[in-house]
């Protein structure tokens, strides 16, 4: 609806401007008229008089018709950049809604990754193999248990389960990802997951390539193994879950319902705390371009370029007791009038140094 009101607002100040001009051209020929008129009047003396009376009024005429044509041409512009405005306005609400849908519906998703690795991590087979962490058998056994949460939980890449020394024992691939007996323990996300107050708190690292999963784009969200399965027990391990972020994030970038159209002028973004595109519909630059928005309003906002591209952003709110990361949804949209599709216009937004 905002890009109709656009383009009848646009129509209709070119109809203006065209009707206008056409006024103006025939007060013109009007005022040339009359001044023909006045010079033959002149002309002809006493006998051209009258004619010259009626000549100054059509003169007149000519004046008072081209000042109410300048006050119809003032009222038209107002009018049309009034409603320009207006319809800009609300696109860019309209698109400053949808990058808080598609940073919504991600945490929605990260939320249950939140609340997997939470519950998981009481699992009995967990908790057995944390609280045997040499015995081979367990550890089999924990690892053909992680396999069958994977086969129904197609979202993550691998699970973990570690040591308190950092010491892989359990995953979920083991022969994809041979990773029994390595060291996590210099991990970020393992040291905070190990300082877990109790079984619902969790640790989460950013969108990173793991080289221990063939290199591969994760989010990753850990927490402590506690003796028992016991919310205040003694923390005896940590359980890491990896999703699958390469296959998984553009699903959501690229839900919202464009047509073909406006599709190839848009790109849809999610960008971390740091600015840095971490998802794009048009998987480009994910991980490696950063970009710096003219934030006003920190919560959400739009704005226009120089080249007439709309950008519009918000903040995640978070999902239920999932907070968010500080991510935002970003629109990128090129004008109908563009001389090619989105190419790269995170670009366009400035390069963050």
């Amino acid at each position: 609806m905002p890009e109709r009101i656009l383009q009848v607002a646009t129509e209709m100040s070119q109809l203006a401007n065209e009707k206008i001009t056409e006024i103006k051209g025939v007060t013109r020929a009007t005022r040339t008229l009359a001044l023909n008129a006045l010079i033959e009047a002149a002309r002809a003396g006493e006998v051209g008089r009258g004619f010259g009376v009626v000549a100054n009024e059509v003169k007149e005429i000519s004046q008072r018709v081209t000042v109410i044509t300048e006050e119809l041409e003032h009222m038209f512009e107002s009018l049309a950049l009034d409603l320009e405005r207006t319809a800009q306005t609300a696109r860019g609400d309209r698109f400053a809604d949808l990058s808080r849908y598609v940073v919504e519906l991600m945490d929605r998703n990260l939320f249950e990754r939140s609340c997997d690795v939470r519950w998981w991590a009481t699992d009995a087979a967990v908790v057995d193999v944390c609280e045997n962490p040499d015995n081979g058998e367990i550890a089999s056994q924990t690892s053909q248990r992680l396999g069958v949460i994977l086969d129904s939980y197609t979202v993550y890449l691998d699970l973990w389960i570690a040591d308190c020394n950092g010491r892989i024992i359990a995953t979920g691939r083991p022969d994809k990802y041979r990773l029994i007996g390595t060291d996590i323990g210099h991990m970020p996300w393992f040291r905070e997951a190990m300082r877990c107050r109790d079984g619902g708190a969790y640790a989460v690292a950013d969108i990173a390539h793991s080289e221990l999963l063939n290199n591969a784009a994760t989010a990753t969200y850990a927490t402590a193994v506690r003796r028992g399965g016991k919310a205040k027990g003694d923390v005896i391990g940590v359980m890491g879950v990896f999703f699958d972020w390469e296959n998984q994030a553009p699903m959501v970038v690229k839900a919202l319902n464009f047509s073909d159209e406006e599709r190839a002028r848009t790109r849809i973004m999610l960008i971390d705390s740091q600015n840095r595109i971490i998802a794009a519909s048009d998987n480009q630059g994910v991980l490696s371009e950063q970009i710096r928005l003219e934030v006003k309003d920190p919560n959400r906002g739009s704005y226009l370029l120089a080249d007439g591209s709309l950008v519009a952003y918000a903040l995640t709110p978070g999902y239920e007791t999932y907070k968010g990361l500080g991510w935002r949804g970003v629109i990128v949209q090129q004008p109908r009038n563009a001389t090619k599709a989105v190419d790269k216009p995170g670009a366009k937004l400035s390069m963050a140094s």
